[in-house]
């Protein structure tokens, strides 16, 4: 209320000192409980000792795993949504619990006008010396980078920058002390073909977080460049057995993503590659098989302290043809050593939906669930929202607050405006089939005022459920943007009411759009074509996003 008087008496002031009649002002929407409930298509049942995979659904891709004593973290890609790098804790790799945003604070990275599958790649986590650090890139916006914490719930410091050419940088800590950065660059030679690049590794002196020495490249191309191999990338180094291990995603991170390996007797190679390449991919098997898990790669390894070992890794679950809106979801399966060579999953072997657990003690299941079939609800009745809460580019303002068991967001940037930050503050979609609900205060005041769900893949890709105004009128309707610039109006109806509930319902690639208010539950438009939230037809990284959104036309 006080930033509506403080906006009526400005008003007030300027109206009265040129003799203008009063503008009207907009009261913020207000949003009470958001409600998800989703289940998953292929409906698998971990039984006793069991996991379930993926072990973290929905838009987490690019995992990294780290162990330190009996406690484990991961971290995912986040591109351009804040906050950033998604940070998750878990005793047995099996269950989840987000801990942090390492990307917390607007200060430490500016995504202004950079499209959403921009921003923060690949990051990687590891422990060394009661330090925690995540080295990683920021794509557009000054490259790669470290920063480190000495709690994983943070706080995390502000990047310290390098400076040097490419992408997917790791830490690789070597057992006599020394640290190396490695990462995918351009080839030392002129590119012979598109996709084609090289890991580079250089020695990091990790007290002045800096690189020093020698820059060198350990792998050209990737397994064998005769066959133009693609997008050799996610590198990691780890080292067994008197050799040096390197691992990378090949192949894009489309479906015909892969996981190889090569080993050195020293650091700086020559690396051999593993004559049964790839150790993990599913692009060999039967594009029409029911229920198919595909584009698997970008892992990494992980030793337990009872000496196992296992492999966090980034999938995807088709509800068609290399249809998915949710995006690339994290993994987990179990290491082979064979013949002095790690194996995630032998060619031909389709990625399962359970497994046995690993030998670690059992933990319980998180408060929030990160996999399976869930539900959950959300009052907005605490003091901030949950981890789990992001929106799109850094906001250098507050796009939102917290009064009284309602979510008030006030007017950004329109979606799709890579000007701004959008009062956009949304959930990752976890299901193909989920029911996502809202309960709406709002009224439009002049036409192009908008207030209700979206869902956004993209810039370019998303839709808007709500209230607005059309030609004078308020309205309910249902607008996409299709892989294009401009907003198309799917349906609408008069709605005078200013207390709305919608509900959106999504099964794969079609849509229904409900909305009771004075009582009364109604469809506003059924069977909604909505696969241009998927991947494939919006382009880029990331995964559908379901959420609030207002915003006052200009």
């Amino acid at each position: 209320m006080r930033y509506l008087a403080t906006r009526y008496l400005a008003a007030l002031s300027a109206a009265l000192s040129v003799g203008l009649s009063l503008p009207a002002v907009a009261e913020p929407a207000r949003f009470e409980r958001f409600t998800y409930e989703g289940r998953s298509q292929e409906q698998a049942k971990a039984g006793p000792g069991e996991y379930l995979n993926p072990i973290l659904s929905g838009y987490y891709p690019d995992p990294s795993v780290t162990r330190v004593g009996d406690d484990y973290y991961l971290v995912n890609s986040s591109f351009t949504h804040f906050p950033g790098l998604p940070i998750f804790h878990s005793k047995d790799l099996v269950n989840w619990t987000q801990i942090a945003n390492a990307i917390s604070r607007p200060e430490q990275l500016n995504f202004d006008g950079l499209k959403v599958s921009r921003g923060v790649f690949a990051p990687d986590i590891s422990y060394h010396d009661g330090l925690f650090y995540i080295v990683n890139t920021c794509v557009d916006c000054k490259g790669n980078f470290v920063i480190t914490a000495k709690d994983p719930k943070g706080p995390w410091s502000d990047p310290v920058w390098f400076d040097f050419e490419g992408i997917d940088p790791s830490i690789f800590w070597d057992t006599d002390g020394k640290a190396y950065i490695v990462n995918n660059g351009a080839p030392n030679e002129t590119p012979r073909y598109d996709g084609h690049r090289a890991i580079w590794v250089q020695e990091f002196d990790y007290k002045a977080l800096k690189l020093v020495g020698e820059r060198t490249q350990i792998v050209n191309g990737g397994v064998d460049i005769s066959k133009k191999p693609i997008w050799i990338e996610g590198p990691h180094i780890l080292r067994k057995d008197g050799f040096y291990y390197l691992t990378a995603a090949e192949g894009g991170t489309g479906d015909q993503h892969s996981q190889v390996v090569l080993r050195s007797k020293s650091v700086r190679g020559p690396f051999v590659p593993y004559d049964k390449n790839p150790i993990l991919s599913q692009r060999t098997l039967d594009p029409a098989r029911k229920n198919p898990v595909t584009s698997a790669g970008h892992a990494k390894l992980v030793q337990t302290q009872t000496g196992e070992w296992w492999a966090t890794f980034l999938a995807t679950r088709p509800y068609g043809p290399d249809l998915y809106n949710i995006g690339r979801e994290t993994f987990l399966l179990p290491v082979t050593w064979k013949d002095g060579w790690p194996v995630i999953l032998e060619d031909g072997k389709a990625i399962p939906f359970t497994g046995k657990k690993p030998n670690l003690p059992t933990q319980p299941a998180p408060t929030q669930p990160v996999n399976g079939d869930f539900g959950f609800s959300e009052a907005f009745d605490g003091k901030s929202l949950p981890l789990s809460w992001i929106g799109v580019r850094t906001p250098h303002t507050p796009v939102y607050r917290l009064d009284k068991g309602a979510l008030v967001l006030n007017s950004g940037a329109a979606l799709g405006d890579l000007k701004g930050t959008p009062a956009f503050i949304a959930h990752r979609q976890q299901h193909h089939i989920a029911t996502v609900s809202t309960t709406l205060s709002y009224s439009p005041e002049k036409d192009g005022d908008r207030a209700g769900l979206a869902a956004m893949q993209n810039d370019d890709a998303w839709l808007f459920f709500g209230l607005t105004r059309i030609d004078g009128k308020p309205q309910i309707a249902l607008y996409a943007r299709e892989n294009t610039t401009a907003d198309k109006l799917i349906a609408a109806a008069p709605l005078t009411a200013r207390d709305v509930t919608l509900t959106l319902r999504f099964d794969g690639g079609r849509l229904t759009a409900d909305y009771t208010a004075d009582g009364q539950t109604r469809t506003l438009s059924r069977d909604v074509d909505i696969t241009f939230l998927s991947t494939r037809k919006a382009g880029g990284f990331v995964g559908t996003l379901i959420g609030p959104y207002a915003y006052e036309a200009k």
